[in-house]
């Protein structure tokens, strides 16, 4: 992993400076919670091809924080859509090696969030490319994520999961673009949580040895993800804090 003191990352970020905000939540906002990936394959050590094969902090922060995250969505009975990457043997993925086949407890949320799956204001959408926006097209070509928006008349999107500069990049530039086309009338805002979010590492150092392999540095490049998404119009935050809950 690069360190967090590094030259490198050093210069990466005076060079690409990003500003954080913070985000809080209250009652008289129609906010909705974005869960990307936080499954086996990607986030328990040892559990497939793309997951940590040591525990990894940037990882483990974010699992805890989207569990925390969901607990205050759920406790206020707030919408959740948790995406879950899910392919098939016979579709593969390049450029990335086969994980999280259906079927498999790869494709499955982690242990601390399988709860979720029994939560009435939560949808679980399997998805089987990349990008949850696109992933979420049914064959009748409704989209389930564009659903989910209008049906709870979602103004805020708050974004926690992996990986940082891929599948979480590429779904809130989706959202962003539709919601710029005017297909998400009632969207304002998508927040990304800088701390729910994580990518993988993959040092130069490795990656130099092993033929056709690209080098993904962690931190380098979950920087590079939050100031793209914050590029293409997302709003990046450090801070996501709870207001007090209304009393029945």
């Amino acid at each position: 992993m690069v360190n967090l003191g590094s030259p490198s990352l050093d210069m990466l970020r005076d060079e690409l400076p990003l500003e954080q905000g913070s985000l809080a939540l209250s009652q008289d906002q129609r906010a909705g919670l974005v869960l990307v990936d936080v499954i086996n394959g990607f986030c328990t050590v040892g559990a497939g091809n793309l997951a940590p094969i040591e525990p990894n902090r940037q990882i483990s922060e974010m699992v805890v924080e989207s569990v925390r995250l969901a607990r205050g969505f759920c406790d206020r009975k707030w919408p959740v859509l948790a995406f879950l990457d899910t392919h098939h043997p016979d579709k593969p993925e390049h450029p990335y090696p086969p994980h999280c086949l259906i079927g498999t407890d790869e494709s499955n949320l982690v242990p601390s969030l399988q709860w979720l799956e029994k939560e009435p204001n939560v949808v679980i959408r399997r998805k089987d490319c990349i990008d949850g926006f696109v992933g979420s097209f049914e064959e009748d070509g409704s989209n389930v994520f564009v659903d989910w928006v209008k049906t709870n008349g979602i103004e805020v999107i708050l974004v926690a999961g992996i990986c940082t500069d891929i599948c979480v990049f590429d779904f809130v530039a989706s959202t962003l673009s539709a919601r710029n086309c005017g297909f998400l009338s009632s969207l304002k805002d998508v927040v990304v949580y800088s701390g729910g979010c994580a990518t993988f590492d993959f040092p130069a150092s490795v990656a130099s040895n092993i033929k056709g392999a690209i080098a993904h540095p962690q931190e380098l490049m979950h920087h590079v993800g939050l100031y793209m998404v914050k590029g293409r119009g997302a709003k990046v935050v450090q801070e996501v804090s709870f207001g007090p809950m209304k009393k029945p």
